[in-house]
């Protein structure tokens, strides 16, 4: 049997993306469609590399090809993707596509250990990443990748100091704990901080990146309404533990988001510390917090729960050592891949869904 390519474009135009619920046709999934006899190829070029949904849609369309062109069609089916963005023309990071601001309601629910393993993660997906570290109280990143005695160097462009990140572990880095000595407290007034962050933002040279992260401080201060007024931000994620008075604080972090003044997307909560599994016992799980806090919370705002990330041992030794749990086999591993998957697929549907974040303009 002969076929053409409107043909296979027919066919294919009936394989839809369970996460934007058009077809791969309409959305421009398909490219590059090559025929030779009975012999077909084509791409499909998905909206993030860490698409939990991949061999879903190639399965659908192997099967749509046959049941409009008949089984004896040879099919090569090349999986790409080409992460989306609402980011265009914008000067500041104009080659970053998707920014993500991951914030808390409280300290110690272990935002910098989710937003360090979250980004390695999404690198390890083949996605480009970076991540700021602009909590102030307690720059976490630098011990986290185990660069705390690394400096990053700066270059001269155009009259002007440009900071290079460092990279480790796929991930380009900046932290003001790369600024300030690790045994000595500073005390930063909220200007400092600010002028901080608006630095990390304008004046390093991130280049191309999919997902740039940013570690907020918990609670909500001078510091996320600089990032807000900065740079137009794509999503917030939301980290909390399960327990009565975290989740009395995500409700704050979360509601100041949506302010309509600032309406910043939330692309969804995690539950840090769910529950405890003992390594030995990865089955038994012991919910030391409470239960479900995360899950009812989003349900609440009406928002994607993300995921459950346990307490385990592990996470805290490779906070400690420098080399996160994301690489360590097992239900952290697991985890955190399965919660890229989660904060990719969010961003792909935020960005076919609402239109682009405006940069807050605050009077007074």
């Amino acid at each position: 049997m002969s076929f053409n390519k409107e043909q296979v474009l027919q066919a294919l135009s009936k394989v839809e993306d369970p996460d934007l619920k058009k077809d791969l046709v309409t959305l421009g999934m398909i490219q590059n469609i090559e025929i030779e006899g009975n012999k077909l190829s084509f791409k499909v070029v998905l909206t993030t590399p860490a698409c939990p949904l991949k061999e879903v849609i190639k399965n659908n369309c192997l099967e749509a090809i046959e049941n409009s062109l008949g089984a004896d069609v040879e099919v090569d089916i090349f999986m790409t993707s080409n992460v989306t963005t609402t980011r265009d023309n914008t000067p500041l990071l104009p080659q970053v596509k998707n920014i993500i601001a991951i914030a808390s309601g409280k300290g110690g629910v272990g935002k910098s250990t989710t937003a360090s393993n979250l980004a390695v993660a999404l690198a390890n997906s083949g996605a480009k990443v970076g991540l700021i570290d602009a909590d102030i109280s307690g720059p976490s990143v630098p011990t986290m990748f185990n660069v705390e005695a690394e400096q990053p160097s700066v270059k001269q462009v155009d009259g002007k100091n440009i900071i290079i990140p460092i990279e480790q572990y796929g991930v380009k880095l900046m932290s003001i704990g790369f600024l300030t000595p690790s045994d000595s407290a500073v005390v930063w007034r909220g200007p400092m901080a600010s002028s901080a962050l608006k630095q990390f933002i304008a004046d390093v040279e991130w280049g191309e990146l999919d997902y740039l992260l940013i570690d907020l401080p918990p609670g909500t201060s001078d510091i996320h309404l600089t990032m807000v007024q900065t740079i137009p931000v794509t999503g917030a994620v939301i980290v909390t533990t399960p327990q009565k008075v975290a989740l009395a604080d995500a409700t704050k972090g979360l509601t100041m988001f949506r302010q309509p003044q600032i309406n910043v997307p939330i692309l969804g909560v995690i539950e840090n510390m769910a529950y405890f599994t003992p390594e030995e016992l990865p089955d038994n799980k012991y919910y030391l917090f409470g239960k479900e806090g995360g899950r009812r919370l989003a349900e609440k705002f009406s928002v994607p729960f993300l995921g459950e990330i346990p307490i385990v041992q592990s996470i805290r030794e490779s906070g400690d050592t420098g080399y996160p749990a994301v690489f360590k086999e097992g239900i952290t591993k697991v985890a955190f891949s399965e919660l890229a998957e989660a904060v990719a697929r969010q961003v792909a549907i935020r960005n076919a869904e609402k239109s682009k974040t405006e940069v807050v303009h605050v009077n007074g």
